[in-house]
């Protein structure tokens, strides 16, 4: 590839456009003496002259009037893709992780403002039961449930995790009424596996100490548990951020008064390194938005 000297061709574009040295130094903010040396030295390379000179004036060659075309379009092709590159920045897809329960039930229902919002970024969704590893790059951002605190990861409290029965109106009509905690003998309780301590935590809140907190059918995910007690099979113990539209519409019923802080929340979170990302903070932006508020914490 023979390629002539690229700030050369650019001074020459920029004469043979403007018809001048003069006005071609003030739009490439040089000398005109730079101009002219840079114009020699192309000249020189291609071994042909390129203008004809007389005072204060230069006229492009039959050479050089060919060569300005050739030079144009690829100076503008250059121009372009440099446009079309740079307008892409930041446009790789948001790769998002969020567990199945939090996604189907509070986040996948908000996600089309956030693609109405923003039409031109793409977002990947991502649900699993594995570790998430930020330094594969698989992962942008994570929902994940605990307490604040993830070593080297930004985090921003999203909803607080309340605890309290639930279950179908079909079984309380089976079943007949709950009004005590005790009355939960009577029923199955629906355990999830990815939090175990939460009916003990619950029932411990209310007094019933005479219930074992391990008994019943426990599914892998709480999604299971809640449209197990949405099918009449027992009762799960809901996270009231969760199930606010079942208990809205009636699907669920909350029989108890009791309602127990888990201690733990749903936080978004990202590693510290895409502190700063514009497509990051975008959807921190509007994810806080949508949950009402949050701080951040660093580790």
């Amino acid at each position: 590839m023979s390629l002539p000297p690229l700030n050369a061709v650019r001074a020459f574009e920029a004469v043979g456009r403007r018809g001048s040295v003069k006005h071609a130094a003030e739009e490439l903010s040089v000398t005109p003496g730079a101009i002219s040396r840079q114009i020699g030295l192309l000249e020189e390379h291609l071994g042909i002259s390129l203008f004809k000179r007389s005072h204060r004036q230069v006229t492009l060659t039959h050479s050089g009037t060919l060569y300005l075309q050739s030079v144009s379009d690829a100076l503008q092709r250059l121009s372009d893709a440099t446009d079309e590159i740079k307008s892409t920045k930041g446009r790789d897809p948001l790769h998002i992780w969020c567990p199945m329960t939090f996604g189907l039930r509070w986040l996948v229902p908000r996600l089309p403002a956030f693609r109405a919002a923003q039409p031109d970024r793409d977002v990947v969704f991502t649900t699993s039961l594995g570790p998430i590893d930020f330094s594969a790059r698989t992962t942008d951002v994570a929902i994940r449930i605990g307490q604040g605190t993830w070593p080297g990861c930004a985090s921003h409290r999203l909803v607080d995790i309340e605890l309290t029965p639930v279950c179908s109106p079909a079984l309380l009509e089976r079943l007949g009424p709950m009004t005590r905690p005790g009355d939960l003998t009577r029923a199955t309780l629906l355990q999830s596996a990815a939090r175990p301590g939460y009916w003990r935590q619950w029932l411990e809140a209310a007094g019933a100490s005479d219930i074992d907190p391990d008994r019943g059918i426990t599914f892998e995910s709480v999604s299971l548990a809640y449209q197990m007690a949405m099918n009449g099979a027992g009762v799960a113990l809901g996270q009231l951020a969760l199930v606010e539209e079942d208990l809205r519409t009636g699907r669920l019923v909350a029989p108890f008064r009791q309602r127990t802080d888990s201690g733990d929340a749903f936080y978004l979170i990202y590693p510290n390194r895409l502190i700063g990302d514009p497509f990051v903070m975008l959807f921190r932006d509007w994810l806080l938005g949508e949950a009402g508020g949050g701080g951040v914490r660093t580790a």
